[in-house]
């Protein structure tokens, strides 16, 4: 079986080339054959997104998506310094 550590870069790599998601900010975890994702997104869409292109980069492993779907508004107002 590959290393963890060369599942989870070849994973990361998948993330940030694929055009579907071009992530570079997810964190990624091996562990047997669990892979866990880790970080911040702002819309629910992505976050399907890059648990479907890490399951097709590392076939056979269980994909666990714990990565947070984040609120992001525009200013409603300008900040006073």
């Amino acid at each position: 079986m590959e290393a963890p550590q060369y599942i989870a870069a070849r994973v990361q790599s998948a993330l940030a080339e694929d055009e579907r998601t071009t992530e570079l900010g997810v964190r990624v975890d091996v562990r047997g054959d669990q892979l866990y994702l880790r970080g911040q997104v702002t819309a629910a869409e992505r976050s399907d997104l890059i648990a479907q292109v890490a399951a097709e980069s590392a076939p056979g492993l269980v994909v666990h998506n714990e990565i947070d779907v984040v609120d992001v508004r525009d200013p409603v107002k300008e900040e006073k310094l």
